[in-house]
């Protein structure tokens, strides 16, 4: 079957008014002399017997070669439903997308490795309703790391769309689909192998999520009842963005230390380092800089534990810290907040009670948040102005069975608790076994060991050196899991920048005497002042309102179930309870009080499903008493 050019030509109007960027690309895939490693031999096309185009790739059928239409719907429903998008894994002709999109509403990411084959399906078959009416994402070609951008577009198209309708009744969780032609898989098997992996981390990142939730979200919320005046008192690190920026002598470079094992190798190289670049550290490696005698510019701390926060044990001293700023999050654990630094700096809270404070009295600057205080703190590098990140002991992997750079809180703690019968050997099988340990490729290009949670931070990193590609991301002495977007660079390189320690001191001190002037002013300390007890005084107020409609909804409810009702009871029951759920929906602290909520199983009612008045006065019992106690617990806290 030969190509159609006026369904080409129909097709790439389309494609050039809204997806500019995939067309320019097929257009010169058009005008190549070769393709991108298939040969025009390797692609056939034959007519069905129901007059579709069905298309075979190095000799091996990509469709059925009798009814390709109604094989796309089989794969489509074998799939099963989700709230989420549909992801494509080899789009061939198009049938399975095609078929996917006939639920309206999902997102259509397609995956494919050949823009040959794109481009051939295209020139065969008119797509014309399924580009216009469908919200379609395409990662083609390259490395297929574009599957982890395509996944947060997605979910934020889906939760657009359900917002817009206000349908707050689907999953909690946005599941996608993943729908798969075996035949395009199997030639190219480990390329789709990579991206499947990057799925799996992508879908995985929810299940972690509601994990942490339970067993931290109270600490979280204690954390911050208890540093809530740090919001009032703490400039935000919104007013360190652009510190490392050309100011007519070059920029400043930063350097990022984790706390892998490779940071190890950067000890004899740190003063170098220190007059060279703005050293910012995470509090795991905090102690490291202090061990080897530098002081870095900033450390970071993020986590609201408590064993987090003995990370900074024996470190702290008037003498230490007498030049390093914290960076913190004001759910931390209280005590590092009372630390003696000089300088401290807020960035964003990550979570509702926090960010309600910040609003009215004083927004801090978000910071990006993958799960590591490494991720957070990369994002602080870039807002500081970096546009050159150095980076050291980020492995996101256990490089010789290692966890952690020698003399980390990890391994004192795991010396010291080692006894006979629970010997140091076995604190460190227990750290690499718990985290659903695998083989993954390392910068090397050989297998390397990492787990589930450190392939989740990787995939966070290789999604933000994307977003920002003005970013160069540098790697020091690396030898972890392999990142995308982040380059490997010797010493040598590092060496050759210019001595600007001097400078950079000199650039800190004028930021941070701004700042304490502006911020610090006697009128802006007075209204902030003023701000801060009128939101605490409006959260109190709006979690009392909470806890006083949800009480009021649970009794309602619990009533109807023990008595009879008519049917013109019911009508009253059921406009009286829309209208506590709409005093709810309108409180201003309403995601203050739903952060605690419990996660509620999705149960079979105790009453007969033909009753479905029943059956939804038991689920809104259980749902206002639920918000009750959320709200009584977060009234409770004590707030400074």
């Amino acid at each position: 079957m030969n190509s159609d050019a006026g369904i080409w030509e129909k097709n790439k109007e389309i494609l050039l008014q809204h997806y500019g960027g995939l067309c320019e690309e097929l257009l010169a895939e058009e005008t190549a002399a070769c393709g991108d490693g298939l040969s025009p031999e390797d692609i056939k096309i034959e007519t069905t017997q129901t007059g579709e185009p069905s298309l075979c790739v190095k000799g091996i059928y990509v469709h059925s070669p009798r009814d390709p239409a109604r094989e796309g719907q089989r794969l489509v429903e074998a799939a099963g439903q989700g709230s989420g998008p549909v992801v494509i894994l080899g789009f061939g002709l198009g049938y399975a997308a095609q078929a996917a999109a006939a639920k309206p509403g999902r997102p259509v990411i397609i995956v494919e490795k050949y823009k040959k084959l794109l481009l051939k399906a295209f020139e065969l078959r008119d797509f014309s309703d399924f580009l216009l009416k469908n919200k379609v994402i395409f990662v083609i070609g390259g490395t297929g790391e574009g599957i982890t951008s395509a996944l947060g577009i997605a979910d934020e198209l889906v939760l657009a769309s359900r917002s817009e309708k206000s349908d707050s009744s689907g999953d909690e969780k946005n599941a996608c689909s993943v729908i798969r032609n075996r035949a395009l898989i199997g030639i190219d098997e480990q390329w789709y192998k990579a991206v499947e992996d990057r799925i799996r981390t992508w879908t995985m990142r929810d299940d972690v999520n509601t994990a942490t939730l339970k067993r931290f979200g109270r600490r979280w919320v204690r954390n911050l009842s208890r540093n809530m005046d740090a919001i009032r008192d703490y400039p935000g690190v919104s007013r360190l963005a652009g510190l490392t920026a050309d100011a007519g002598d070059g920029e400043i470079p930063v350097f990022l230390a984790a706390a892998g094992p490779s940071l190890d190798k950067t000890a004899p190289l740190l003063r170098d380092i220190y007059n060279r670049c703005i050293v910012v550290a995470v509090d795991t490696s905090f102690r490291f800089f202090i061990k080897n005698g530098v002081q870095p510019d900033f450390v970071l701390v993020v986590d609201p534990q408590f064993w987090n926060s003995r990370h900074l044990d024996r470190c702290i001293s008037e003498k230490n810290v007498s030049k390093t700023a914290l960076v913190a999050e004001s759910a931390v654990y209280p005590s590092v907040l009372k630390l003696p630094f000089k300088n401290i700096f807020l960035c964003g809270s990550l979570f509702p009670l926090g960010e309600f404070i910040e609003n009215q009295v004083d927004p801090k600057g978000r910071l990006g948040a993958g799960g590591s205080v490494a991720t957070t703190a990369w994002d602080f590098a870039r807002t500081l102005g970096g546009r050159e990140i150095w980076i050291a002991g980020l492995d996101l992997a256990f490089p010789d069975l290692k966890t952690h750079f020698r003399g980390a809180l990890f391994e004192e703690r795991s010396n010291s608790g080692s006894s006979r019968f629970n010997p140091v050997e076995t604190w460190i099988t227990r750290a690499l076994r718990d985290g659903f340990p695998f083989k993954a490729r390392s910068v090397s290009g050989a297998p390397i060991l990492t787990d589930q949670r450190l392939s989740l931070y990787a995939a966070w990193f290789e999604n933000q050196f994307r977003l920002h590609c003005e970013v160069r991301n540098k790697s020091l002495f690396g030898n972890g899991l392999a990142i995308t977007g982040l380059n490997a660079a010797n010493a040598e390189e590092l060496l050759a920048l210019p001595e600007r320690r001097a400078e950079i001191d000199k650039r800190i001190h004028d930021v941070f005497s701004r700042i304490e002037a502006d911020f610090h002013e006697p009128e802006q300390t007075r209204q902030r002042a003023l701000r801060y007890e009128k939101a605490v005084s409006g959260l109190t107020r709006g979690l009392e309102n909470i806890a006083s409609a949800a009480r009021s909804g649970a009794s309602i409810a619990r009533q109807a179930l023990n008595r009879s009702v008519t049917p013109e009871q019911q009508k009253r029951i059921l406009k009286d309870l829309d209208e506590i759920t709409r005093r709810i929906t309108n409180s201003e602290v309403k995601e203050v009080a739903g952060f605690l909520f419990p996660s509620v199983e999705k149960e079979t009612p105790s009453t007969d499903k033909s009753d479905p008045f029943r059956a939804y006065l038991e689920s809104s019992l259980k749902f206002f008493s639920s918000l009750s106690e959320a709200a009584e617990l977060s009234l409770h806290l004590p707030v400074k």
